[in-house]
């Protein structure tokens, strides 16, 4: 759900009220039903006032009269006009507040919905630019922020139904007394317009502090270790301690002002009854109303109170939900990539073939969200960096059931060069072809089970190592098959639940040896066509290394292209590609490229450290 375009002329409230529209209309009926009621308990409230009049003209103030008979029956009248006044309003209220709250929290479900799936639909490329903690604060505090002016949108939209009715009965009544409440109503529209102006900017700026307290939180919690390593801890303290004061001292801000405004705003209606009753007393004199009818007038002032509060308070939410609404909008306007329909070709569980033709690529230029406080704007993607190319026109094949070993050193391309094979990102030129098919055709489904890339990096999730290998529904034949061939049955076998044995978040309960093997498995679970291994073994033992890959050989009918570090690797594969400032050096035997001065050194540099 996006934003409305901006105009000159449009202002912050006119966007919150074309957004309470949109949400609104993604669930109508819990929608309308919260408005039926707000319009009942208006009709409950203005009704309450004239019989609570009419039982003071009819029976409250005749029963302190000489020679004035009042009937039990008049009596019982009276009570069940209350009674059946005071349940039109109950049940008003009730359908009010319980639908409006289940209109609330079904837009927030359906806004998160959207957003986790856009998330997901998002190339790499956005998620490596964005920082993990403003995209968690998108979906919990911005997602929040945004539905929040749900929340009092039927109550207002009864209090102008309540303001309607209640001038038609002040002018029924009096009209001197009625001219004094229109004179009111105005006064406090007006200044709960001004108190939204003033606190525009600092809810604003409240959003954006609590992104960057998020940004800020996640960066240390996450980077632990480097902090604790390097005795950082003081510096993080002092750096989360400097974004969290900025916090607290705009949400302090926004407090002083609520405080001023909300107490002028209380006092009204206080003044307005003081007037009343002041008029009133004249006008009973005069005989031009009844005791009555001030009591009608005094009781309708008092129940006029917090409904115009209320609508104060959803002033006060339209800038929050505008500006929470912009932020989410920052990844809505990201442009997904197109739909993709083919699938592979070849079964899966056969070896691929691969070809990669003419390829380049070059990252695009850094970015970062500004912390826009201005709720009219929108938050922009301001640049930090120059596009940066990793690789150029690489050209290789590799033939079903061989192994290729991609050997180069730091800043090679080697990483980006698996990325761009599994499909992960796509290159800015060339191709890159999986038994024939561009492999940026292909559906996440048919990719992903054709298609296995295990990092140096090993994600696991605080879960079984069962549900960390198979995700849903593990084939314990197919779990024994991946373990035994990454070399992870041994020290599976050996913990106290074997398979079921949960670990921590990240797997840190487990080896940096074992993390590897344990994704490695996850990858053959799956039995791929194509396995890449992006040094995918490096915190393996050499002798575990060989084993793997002459399992990966032997018994299982896949390809491989693996980025090598140890010469036992580069020796194992058919073939090797050479890497050399993102350009292919040469590609052929080990032999054979040792005649490259570039890969000889560095052979002998692998050499030396083995």
């Amino acid at each position: 759900m996006d934003l409305p375009a901006e105009s000159s002329n449009q202002s912050v409230l006119g966007l919150g009220i074309r957004l309470v529209a949109r949400m609104y209309r993604m669930h109508p009926l819990a929608a309308s039903v919260a408005i039926f009621g707000a319009l009942l308990t208006a009709l409950g409230i203005v009704g309450s006032s004239v019989v609570i009049g009419r039982v003071t003209d009819e029976i409250v103030l005749p029963a302190f009269q000489d020679g004035a008979t009042i009937t039990a029956t008049d009596v019982v009248w009276g009570v069940i006009a209350v009674i059946c006044i005071a349940m039109i309003r109950s049940v008003g209220t009730v359908m009010r507040r319980y639908f409006a709250g289940m209109t609330t929290q079904q837009v927030e479900r359906s806004l998160r919905e959207r957003l986790s799936s856009y998330y997901l639909e998002l190339p790499m490329e956005f998620h490596q630019r964005s920082m993990a903690g403003r995209l968690l604060a998108h979906v919990d505090n911005d997602t929040m922020m945004a539905t929040h002016v749900l929340d009092p949108v039927p109550f207002t939209l009864g209090t102008f139904f309540l303001m309607i009715f209640a001038s038609i009965s002040l002018i029924s009544i009096d009209l001197l007394i009625a001219s004094v409440a229109l004179l009111i109503f105005p006064a406090m529209y007006a200044l709960n317009r001004v108190y939204t102006s003033k606190i525009e900017a600092p809810t604003a700026a409240v959003q954006a502090g609590v992104g960057r307290v998020s940004s800020v939180a996640h960066e240390s919690f996450d980077g632990a270790l480097v902090v604790k390593t390097l005795g950082r801890a003081e510096q993080e303290s002092q750096r989360f301690g400097a974004v969290a004061g900025r916090l607290r001292d705009d949400r302090v801000h926004v407090g002083n002002i609520r405080a001023i405004f909300e107490s002028v705003l209380d006092a009204i209606p206080s003044l307005g009854i003081a007037t009343v009753v002041l008029i009133g007393a004249f006008r009973i004199d005069a005989g031009a109303m009844t005791g009555g009818e001030l009591v009608q007038v005094a009781a309708l002032f008092t129940l006029l109170a917090f409904p115009m509060r209320v609508l104060g308070f959803f002033l006060e939410m339209v800038p929050r939900s505008v500006v929470s609404h912009r932020r989410l909008q920052t990844v809505w306007s990201e442009r997904l990539p197109p739909p993709k329909s083919a699938t592979a070709n070849g079964t899966s569980g056969s070896a691929a073939s691969l070809s990669v033709s003419g390829v380049s690529f070059t990252y695009p230029a850094v970015a970062r969200l500004d912390d826009n406080e201005d709720a009219e704007k929108a938050p922009q993607l301001i640049q930090t960096q120059t596009p940066t190319e990793t690789l150029s026109n690489i050209s290789f094949d590799v033939a079903a059931g061989e192994v290729v070993a991609i050997v180069g050193g730091t800043a090679a391309g080697k990483s980006t060069l698996c990325s761009l094979i599994a499909g992960l990102t796509e290159p800015t030129s060339g191709s890159v072809l999986l038994n024939g098919q561009p492999v940026a055709d292909l559906t996440v489904e048919s990719r992903t089970s054709h298609v296995a890339l295990v990092f140096q990096e090993s994600f696991l999730f605080a879960d079984t190592l069962a549900e960390n290998i198979a995700f849903s529904d593990p084939d314990p034949h197919r779990l024994v098959f991946a373990a035994r061939l990454a070399a992870a049955d041994d020290f599976i076998h050996t913990l106290p639940n074997g398979f079921d044995t949960e670990v921590g978040e990240r797997g840190v309960t487990l080896s940096g040896g074992q993390r590897q093997r344990i994704a490695l498995a996850r990858a053959l679970y799956r039995k791929p066509g194509l396995i890449v291994l992006d040094d995918a073994t490096s915190a393996v033992d050499p002798v575990v290394e060989q084993r793997i890959l002459e399992a990966l050989r032997s018994e299982l009918e896949t390809t491989a292209v693996i980025v090598a570090q140890r010469m036992s690797t580069i020796e194992l594969a058919d073939r090797i590609v050479f890497l050399e400032h993102g350009t292919v050096a040469g590609v052929g035997t080990h032999a054979h490229l040792l005649s490259l001065p570039g890969y000889r050194s560095l052979v002998e540099a692998y050499e030396e450290a083995s």
